[in-house]
């Protein structure tokens, strides 16, 4: 059988939002890039909204627009978030404002599938880049390049190799990062609703024994939940038929949103704290969710991966001529320049988790004083926006 090899500057392995945000990136830099990946699918007859949605930051809609995607986005499926509000297990209640911080959003809601088809749409337009529907099965890793052996028996070489293949990252596997992983015995459950009071694109947030229940504003008055909930009372919410699951986010919620009919079935995903001991590896980067997983209260967690790829194409932009992509130095830039970042918002989004977690008076005591007092300052409540902003 003949072996079919081809060199790239770069091999991304990972078709997630991060992975394809990678490879436009560079390819869009002027770098050879293979992408193995397979396209968006293409949403379900008559679906209203994804399931999945992500509250963009500052930062994600600066890289999307860098790229040209953001501009590329349907603004009638994009909703802005203008205020949010905070309630604990108690009365304590923190009000974030874009007025009050100077901003003119805190966040953008959008679908998954909206982002990943006008970067689908994007990658297909790049000269540059060559797209491969197929698996990695063998990482070899020599002084001057990597070769990447693919199911078909072809054979990819590269300068740098990036793992953004998710939290079971099979590059990461390749090249021996160790995982420290801590399951948060809950489940994210997402599923979409039509709201018949207006939500006044608000997001509203619930602190409620243990567990945290988000409504994000989306089009057309539509709210999007995320419920964290413990591993058990998720699975009774995910049997729940439609109008059981509305009527008890209906409750839970304190009728907030008012009247909810369900759109999109409900769905749930593992939640757990990830981290690795290394980002890099000779000629081998991780970024998103194949370098750490946070909890999703702060809604943190693609923006942080983004940031990822953005450190990585700045650091590569930014190489000297005798360097190539895939040199030690570089990476090393890399790791350290989302060491900061990455560990600030594990502790963050960790800590949180575990303080509201505790149970008993002096628990929801201890919370509901902090929460008073951080809605008493001005400039630490300005401070947390920029910090979520990116």
């Amino acid at each position: 059988m003949n072996v079919h090899h081809q060199t790239f500057d770069a091999v991304v392995i990972g078709g997630g939002l991060v992975g394809k945000t990678a490879a436009l990136a560079l390819t869009q830099g002027g770098k050879r890039v293979a992408l193995l990946a397979q396209p968006c699918a293409a949403p379900p007859a008559g679906a209203a909204f994804d399931a999945r949605v992500y509250a963009l930051s500052a930062s994600s809609q600066a890289l999307l627009e860098r790229l040209r995607v953001w501009q590329a986005l349907d603004p009638s499926r994009l909703a802005p978030v203008y205020d949010m509000r905070v309630f604990g297990d108690a009365a304590a209640e923190l009000h974030f404002s874009a007025f009050q911080a100077s901003v003119p959003q805190l966040a953008w809601i959008a679908e998954s599938s909206l982002i990943e088809r006008a970067l689908d749409a994007a990658l297909r337009f790049q000269p540059n880049l060559t797209w491969l529907d197929t698996r990695a099965q063998g990482l070899d890793v020599k002084a001057d390049a990597a070769a990447i052996g693919l199911a078909n028996g072809d054979v990819l070489e590269a300068d740098l190799v990036v793992g953004a293949d998710g939290a079971h990252s099979w590059v990461r596997a390749q090249i021996g990062s160790k995982v420290h992983r801590r399951d948060y015995r809950q489940t994210g459950v997402v599923a979409n609703f039509k709201a018949a009071r207006p939500h006044g694109d608000t997001a509203y947030q619930w602190f409620r024994d243990g567990e945290i229940i988000a409504l994000l504003p989306l089009p057309d008055g539509h709210v999007s939940l995320v419920w964290s909930a413990a591993s058990q009372h998720a699975r009774e919410l995910l049997e729940l038929d439609p109008a059981q699951l509305a009527a008890e986010v209906e409750r839970v919620t304190q009728g907030m949103s008012g009247a909810l009919e369900c759109v999109t079935p409900a769905k749930g995903f593992p939640l757990a704290l990830q981290t690795v001991d290394r980002l890099i590896a000779p000629r081998v980067a991780l970024i998103g969710d194949a370098a750490h997983l946070i909890h999703p209260l702060a809604g943190q967690g693609m923006n942080l991966g983004l940031r990822d790829a953005a450190s990585l194409v700045d650091v590569i932009a930014g190489k000297e001529a005798f360097r190539d992509l895939g040199d030690t130095v570089l990476l090393r830039r890399y790791e350290r320049s989302r060491r900061e970042d990455i560990r600030g918002l594990m502790i963050a989004t960790d800590g949180l988790q575990k303080l509201f977690a505790v149970p008993g008076t002096i628990a929801r005591a201890v919370r509901n004083t902090g929460m008073a007092f951080v809605g008493a300052q001005p400039l630490l409540k300005r401070w947390l926006v920029s910090a979520a902003l990116g």
